[in-house]
């Protein structure tokens, strides 16, 4: 789960992280009002996407006219797909050198990695194609030896005072991130300031999803624009949807499969609409929501499901389909493979509606994308 730079924020000033003072508005005039005591202001588009700076929703005003009227050419913006409905005016604090400092969970290293650079300001997935080097890294197991720490930073922060403001955020940053269950907490830019403070002028912070259960707090700060309409509705009924680019439905049983079958798609020269997987429930109503789910989707001209059968029953799912002809009037291919349990009790209800299963994921992966493209 994602958060926007306001709630990132909140959250690490409440770890005792130092940031620059911010307010977060709605409207041009309240961003006019609230810039009244800083003599230079950063207005800044409240969306959850990246390079906001590059498309206008980052500008520094110098007067508080300036700022009611850059908030309102911001508040105009749709960044990324999204619309700009909230701006974050900030007071501009002048600006030494900056640096990047971020933590986030590393499954190849099995452990939480510690980035750093001299060269914050910039998006770091450019830094790490153009520059890999300026990243220095330090992988973390377990609590953090000092000494091992400020010989890290001491690769981007030679003053020793300066890394002792640097200790701490990462050791707060780092507490932040276990407590909390976060999958990415990242400070950019870490500005130092001509009167020697270190100051977290923006930040970003991931959640797993999986944990959300632990910290009703962090769920609270869900934003709607996060997941689609279809996304949203999805998760009420049980199903895990994420939409995407291309024109070929997908409806699966368990994760792993999903993403075998999108990637096996992509292979034979497809594209995916969506991922779905409707989990190990025999509920035929399962796919009847799923189908329902996939079929608003304009642009889907063949849907694949892909069943193998487990706890999910292949019976069930072919109730389910033929619960779904009936209600939703589909009138694109359905290519269907059913592998499993209940596979043949599955296969003869198809039949009997006068349609086949097939056996053979590559046949039906091959199948789908023909019939996507309208080849008989």
């Amino acid at each position: 789960m994602k958060v926007h730079e306001y709630q990132a924020r909140n959250l690490i000033r409440a770890y005792n992280i130092p940031v620059n003072d911010y307010r977060l508005v709605s409207d041009a005039r309240e961003a006019r009002e609230a810039s009244m005591a800083w003599k230079q202001v950063v207005v800044k588009a409240q969306v959850l996407a990246g390079g906001r700076g590059k498309v206008g929703g980052v500008r520094l005003a110098n007067s508080p006219e300036e700022v009611e009227a850059k908030a309102a050419a911001i508040l105009e913006l749709e960044i990324g797909g999204y619309p700009v409905n909230k701006i974050l005016v900030c007071d501009s604090a002048p600006i030494e050198k900056e640096h990047y400092l971020g933590l986030v969970l590393d499954r190849s290293r099995q452990g939480i990695t510690l980035m750093l650079t001299d060269q914050g300001g910039i998006d770091i997935e450019e830094l790490a194609k153009s520059n890999p080097d300026a990243i220095h890294k330090l992988t973390l197991h377990s609590d953090i030896d000092e000494a091992i720490l400020d010989s890290f930073l001491a690769k981007s922060i030679s003053s020793e005072k300066i890394r002792r403001q640097a200790i701490l955020t990462t050791r707060n940053l780092y507490s932040l991130l276990l407590e909390k269950d976060a999958s990415l907490v990242e400070i950019n830019p870490y500005a130092l300031t001509p009167n020697g403070k270190m100051l977290a002028l923006d930040a970003k912070i991931n959640f797993d999803d999986n944990a959300l259960y632990r910290h009703p707090e962090i769920e609270a700060l869900r934003n709607p624009e996060e997941s689609s309409a279809d996304e949203a509705e999805a998760k009420t009924k049980g199903l895990s949807f994420v939409s995407l680019d291309g024109d070929i439905g997908c409806m699966v049983n368990g994760a792993g499969l999903a993403m075998a079958t999108l990637d096996l798609i992509k292979f034979h020269g497809g594209e995916a609409a969506n991922f779905l997987d409707v989990g190990g429930s025999s509920n035929p109503q399962k796919a009847v929501d799923a189908l329902s789910i996939i079929l608003r989707n304009n642009r889907v001209k063949a849907i694949l499901i892909n069943i193998f059968g487990g706890i999910t029953r292949c019976d069930d799912i072919a109730n389910g389909l033929l619960m779904a002809q009936k209600k939703l009037n589909i009138k694109i291919p359905l290519i269907t493979r059913l592998v499993g349990t209940n596979e043949k009790e599955g296969r003869a209800i198809l039949k009997k509606a006068g349609l086949d299963a097939i056996y053979d994921l590559d046949d039906a992966v091959k199948a789908v994308i023909k019939a996507a493209r309208g080849i008989s």
